[in-house]
């Protein structure tokens, strides 16, 4: 089970992701000590990005190729806003309803 710390970021991010998107179709995840932002169409879920913290409130930002491996996004740690900015930049056609 997520420990509480990992579940309030976890809804910070998702708070942060609704607002830069203008949706809430974007949902996260807390697994270890990773967030997942996954997109809910219809009835199937897609992990779309994943966001590591790798420092107190740091985080390093990856996205799910094509064949299923997690590939890091060119940027170095940031806090959470900046994270999700720079999902929300970079990955905004996957993040699309």
């Amino acid at each position: 089970m997520p420990n509480v710390f990992a579940q309030a970021h976890a809804a910070e991010l998702q708070r942060h992701l609704a607002a830069l998107t203008g949706h809430e179709h974007a949902h996260v995840r807390p697994y270890g000590k990773h967030l997942l932002i996954q997109l809910h169409r219809d009835d199937d879920v897609d992990a779309v990005a994943r966001l590591t913290e790798v420092a107190r409130n740091k985080y390093t930002v990856a996205f799910r190729s094509h064949t299923g491996r997690w590939e890091p996004l060119p940027a170095a740690a940031a806090e959470l806003k900046q994270a999700a900015q720079l999902v929300t930049t970079l990955l905004a056609p996957y993040l699309e309803p």
